[in-house]
This record gives C-alpha cells, structure tokens and sequence, in this order.
C-alpha cells in the first residue's frame, strides 16, 4: 500500500518538473536548435556523422603574453569534408570554440556580454575547461571562410579567433 505522504511528495515533484514548460522558462543552456530546424543548417555547415571523418584537426587554446589564441589559427579544409575538431585548453581560463559565420558569432558575443555564463549546448559549440578537452564533428558543406572564436566576453577581443576557409 502506497501512503499519502509518498502520493504527495510525487505529486509535488510532477508539478515542479512542469513549471518551467508550463511557464515558458528558458533552459539553463542556450541551444540554436529551433533555428536549427528552420534553417536546416547553421551558416558554417551541420553536425558530421563519426562514421564520415575525412580527417582531425587538434586545435589547442591557450593565454600567452596577454592574448589568448587558438593553435593553428587558419584551417583549409575541401567542401564536404567532415572534420573531428579535437579542442584542448592548454591555458588557465574556460575557453570556447564556436564555429559559424563572422556575423552569427558577432551576433552571438553580444548575447554572451548579457550573459557570460551562458553555457552551450548546440552542435557546432562548445566550453572547454582549462587542461581539457573536448570535440566537435563537422561537415562542411558550404564553401566559403567562416571561424571558430570563443565568445566569452573579452577573449575574441584578446585574440582568440581562427579562420576556416573551405573551398
């Protein structure tokens, strides 16, 4: 037999589960998948299959003298490639790597300078805790230069911006 007060408590948490649905709250992470949907892609490409590499690509982040910086900087890459971004921060700070067109992402540090905390949860970005590492799978199917920048407010502004250019 099931007591009313273990029929209350579930109750309860049902209803807290609801209120941010309910309510219209935003996620605590920030995610482009409605525009996703609408557009089909984002403007540097789409999410790559990890069974359609063409080839990895480590890209470091790092703080040195002042300026923060990704190592390499410029990356050409063949139009439908498929590249494994492996990130590592190497530097002393959390780092991002948001890889999309120049305008999306300077359109996107401004919403970062409203909230600098703002954590991602979309394909084609990602927060890096400093001495880790994460990934990002790409295909590029778009010919054109886009970047990768981490948007944390100041840190594009030191330095940390690369250039891709697909061809």
């Amino acid at each position: 037999m099931i007591r009313p007060s273990t029929i209350a408590a579930i109750t309860i948490l049902t209803a807290a589960s609801l209120l941010p649905s309910i309510a219209g709250a935003e996620p605590a992470t920030h995610s482009h998948e409605h525009e996703a949907l609408e557009h089909e892609t984002f403007s540097a490409g789409e999410p790559g299959d990890p069974n359609e590499l063409s080839r990895t690509i480590p890209i470091i982040m790092e703080e040195s003298d002042g300026k923060m910086l990704y190592v390499p900087d410029r990356i050409e890459i063949n139009k439908d490639e498929t590249i494994k971004f492996v990130i590592q921060n190497h530097g002393e700070l959390d780092h991002e790597f948001v890889l999309a067109s120049v305008e999306d992402n300077l359109k996107h540090a401004k919403a970062m300078e409203m909230n600098p905390e703002m954590e991602h949860d979309d394909p084609n970005a990602i927060r890096v805790a400093p001495q880790q590492t994460g990934e990002i799978i790409w295909k590029f199917n778009k010919v054109g230069q886009f970047e990768y920048a981490c948007l944390i407010p100041g840190h594009r502004d030191a330095g940390m911006l690369g250039i891709v250019e697909v061809k």
